[in-house]
């Protein structure tokens, strides 16, 4: 058994957003998931990332965004749930005033960020670009 309060969790910064790692693999014997909650600042943009080995999901609490999958885009609101598969390019991004706030499911666990891109995101280049 393990016992967690979000409250008492410092969090990982991780580009456009806290990530709060609540179970994992150093928990307890939770061995085969990572749960956490993900904090995404209101204009937040991460940019897209994929995790070749894991399985994710995310369930939204508060707050508006999208989601790109595969070159899709998807809706997030409350009460949204999104499944990506190993592979599948997404990512997520804040379009509201108010922070987004998710739950993330990774299995097998993974080190949260670890499968962020290295470069930058090529929309917020754009958008350097276009101010001067």
């Amino acid at each position: 058994m393990y016992y967690v309060r979000e409250g008492e969790v410092a969090g990982l910064e991780l580009p456009g957003r806290l990530w709060k790692k609540l179970v994992g693999p150093e928990d307890g014997n939770c061995r085969n998931m990572i749960f956490g909650v993900v904090i995404f600042p209101p204009g937040s943009d991460p940019g897209s990332h994929r995790h070749e080995n894991e399985e994710e999901i995310i369930y939204v609490i508060s707050g508006r965004g999208e989601t790109t999958v595969e070159g899709k885009v998807y809706r997030l609101e409350p009460g949204v749930a999104v499944f990506t598969s190993p592979g599948e390019e997404h990512g997520v991004k804040n379009t509201g005033s108010e922070p987004l706030v998710l739950i993330s499911v990774f299995s097998p666990p993974v080190r949260p960020g670890s499968y962020d891109r290295k470069e930058p995101n090529p929309s917020a280049n754009v958008k350097e670009e276009n101010n001067g």
